[in-house]
């Protein structure tokens, strides 16, 4: 039997262009290769994932009022129904890619910083979604959200809902107030999905081993901690048990929200309980296609 999944966080618009190298002289213009207006922020990523995977899901989010709203709404429109709309401009991102597949965005923040707990209370269908996970995203984007956490993972709990946690990078950088306030999320959370830097930076630690370590002091004894490494695969840490698995070799096409496809595959497994193991290897095939291929493909 699946477990329900939920997804609680940010969705916006991505305007992506390139690639493009060297970064333009002011004043000039540059001509590149492809350009796309899709679907972006972690959770919308997520949810794209899901519905190519056939897995289904609730999704928290919001929108602003504009035509870029009405259309993040249309997309989603069966699961849209609660979504409140901001008196806000949607929050677009402008992603400019390089030759290597990396990636450098400007984002407004529109939407994404007045979505409250209240809000998301109110969207989630808590008796579908008692027993399941729910993957909170975009922590660092979400900032009304993100300030009364402790309260939403909470009434998470309560529910019987196991909380899935992949913060993302804090704009500001990892100052000490952040590390702080991240760190108290942890001991609540029953998955953690984080990038080899963000691990790192957040345990100020030099290697992956040690980052799992002492995010894994900071956690339950039951808790699934996963660092994505990218190219070089994930490893992961779940009763003593660490899982070191690589990835395949594919030349990256597009690597803009392949954590957040990371996260989305491995859940799907774990929902239907799979191995920890195959859950992560199953996150690893499912990005590392994503990546290589464009338009996007998952399977």
């Amino acid at each position: 039997m699946r477990r329900p999944l939920i997804v609680i966080g940010n969705v916006n618009v991505d305007i992506i262009v390139g690639p493009c190298q060297p970064w333009p002289q002011p004043g000039t213009e540059a001509l590149v290769d492809h350009g796309e207006v899709r679907v972006g922020g972690a959770a919308g990523n997520v949810a794209l994932a899901w519905d190519a995977l056939s897995v289904p899901y609730q999704i928290a989010a919001n929108t602003g009022e504009d035509h870029f709203g009405h259309w993040l709404r249309a997309t989603f429109h069966a699961h849209a129904g609660r979504w409140p709309v901001a008196k806000t401009p949607t929050t677009f991102s402008v992603g400019v890619t390089h030759p290597d597949g990396e990636r450098t965005f400007f984002t407004i923040p529109g939407h994404m910083p007045v979505l409250t707990t209240d809000q998301v209370m109110g969207m989630i269908d808590i008796a579908l979604a008692k027993g399941g996970i729910a993957l909170l995203v975009g922590s660092y984007l979400t900032d009304a959200l993100t300030a009364d956490y402790r309260t939403l993972i909470s009434w998470l709990h309560s529910h019987d809902i196991a909380v899935a946690l992949d913060t993302g990078w804090p704009i500001a950088g990892w100052t000490p107030q952040i590390v702080d306030t991240t760190r108290g999320w942890l001991n609540g959370c029953d998955h953690l999905l984080l990038n080899e830097v963000e691990a790192t930076a957040l345990t100020h630690t030099s290697s992956v081993a040690a980052a799992i370590d002492a995010l894994a002091a900071l956690m339950p004894a039951e808790a699934h901690i996963v660092v994505k490494c990218g190219p070089a695969g994930a490893v992961g840490l779940h009763r003593g048990e660490r899982v070191t698995l690589p990835a395949p070799k594919v030349i990256p096409v597009d690597t803009i929200g392949a954590g957040d496809v990371f996260d989305a595959a491995y859940l799907a497994e774990i929902a239907v309980g799979s191995a920890f193991s195959d859950a992560i290897a199953a996150g690893i095939r499912t990005a590392s296609r994503a990546v290589a291929t464009l338009p996007r493909q998952y399977l």
